[in-house]
């Protein structure tokens, strides 16, 4: 799950520990409890200054010995939790052309994924497939936004994809995200849906970048599909959002120009022998991170806690799975994974969202647990 270069990277994350969530750094491979000096992830983005580094606090040993199983094999503690705690989770859409093309696509097929490649071919004739040649908001995207328009195929997600106006939507409430290892869940009346391999930028609440992490945000191509006023129902479901495994934080050795160029990879192995395997250019993202981040945080929206921000996908797959012309859904058993390089490796399981571990630990039992450790106090009262 580490990167490549994990002796020079500073990772920070959160362990599940029978006292509740304590917030860790891994230098050098080797875990530190850092509870002692900050009572969540949040609060540590805010007290150190951008490069900082990072305060060891208590030796847990290296990383490999702590024995971590996955959700599925075990409900044991420790286990890693997602990296981010009392951070709104923000993600943007519709960033990359492939899947702005697949956003329209979902549209006029109104969610029937059997009838999405006859819509995909005919899309692809008018349209053409090098919307990520255009810069969202400048002269020649709206030259071809009346173009498109005098064309009859015009669309909501073209609006974002080529617009002066970022999508930005609330993935999913604070403390719901799953980490590593654990369930991921797509409803059970959804038949036509993916994951989404995705990098995501954790913010302060100065708007300011701090590091990044892998997410995959699930997608329910067929309920979005029928109308994007589904977006909520579609997006934000139990175990719907996965982050991790640690938090990369940005210094000398890790900066977004990193980000900027990372290649995503996506691999899923189904229970019945399928094998998926495809890539998310980061290259090829229409709008740059740092104009998302700006689009998100402002004047006209503030964040106290900070937030963390899924960039979107270049990745939907329109292989098909079992019938001809149905294209790719999820079975459960599927095990996905997120990885590139320098941010490590996501991996996780896919069940039903019913059949998730239900989501129950939420801000008051944080609160309480944090109110019990004396090592915390201090900072629940500067709070």
């Amino acid at each position: 799950m580490l990167p490549q270069d994990s002796m020079e990277a500073a990772l920070i994350g959160r362990l599940s520990t029978d006292e509740g969530p304590v917030p860790i750094a891994v230098i050098e491979n080797r875990v530190f409890d850092l509870s002692g000096h900050f009572a969540t992830v949040s609060e540590m983005m805010e007290s150190l200054a951008p490069g900082e580094a990072l305060p060891k606090g208590r030796d847990m040993g290296p990383l490999a010995a702590l024995g971590l199983d996955t959700a599925w094999a075990s409900d044991a503690a420790p286990r890693l939790l997602a990296p981010v705690d009392l951070q709104c989770i923000k993600a943007s859409g519709v960033t990359f052309a492939v899947s702005a093309l697949e956003r329209v696509i979902e549209e006029r097929a109104r969610g029937d994924a059997a009838g999405a490649s006859a819509f995909r071919e005919s899309i692809r004739k008018q349209i053409g497939s090098d919307l990520g040649a255009v810069r969202p908001g400048s002269e020649d995207a709206m030259r071809l936004k009346a173009m498109l328009i005098e064309m009859g195929v015009w669309s909501q997600y073209l609006e974002v994809a080529i617009g002066p106006d970022a999508e930005i939507f609330t993935k999913a409430p604070v403390l719901s995200a799953v980490g590593t290892g654990h369930w991921v869940g797509v409803r059970s009346d959804s038949h036509w849906n993916n994951p989404e391999p995705e990098v995501a930028i954790l913010v302060d609440s100065a708007g300011r970048p701090r590091g990044a992490t892998l997410g995959n945000d699930v997608n329910l191509r067929d309920i979005e599909g029928r109308s994007a006023l589904l977006l909520g129902k579609a997006k934000d479901n139990n175990a719907s959002c996965a982050l991790g495994p640690f938090i990369r934080l940005f210094d000398a050795h890790f900066t977004m120009d990193h980000v900027r160029d990372a290649e995503v990879s996506l691999t899923i192995e189904g229970e019945d022998g399928y094998r998926l395997e495809g890539t998310s250019s980061m290259r090829k993202i229409s709008r740059d991170p740092l104009d998302l981040i700006a689009q998100t945080i402002g004047k006209s929206h503030q964040y106290p806690d900070g937030f963390i921000l899924l960039l979107g996908t270049m990745f939907a797959p329109v292989d098909d799975r079992d019938a001809p012309g149905q294209g790719f859904t999820h079975k459960p058993g599927d095990i996905v994974q997120v990885a590139t390089p320098r941010l490590g490796a996501l991996t996780n399981k896919v069940c039903l969202c019913e059949d998730a571990p239900p989501w129950t630990y939420g801000i008051a039992a944080l609160m309480r647990d944090l109110a019990r450790r004396t090592s915390v106090m201090p900072a629940l009262v500067t709070a």
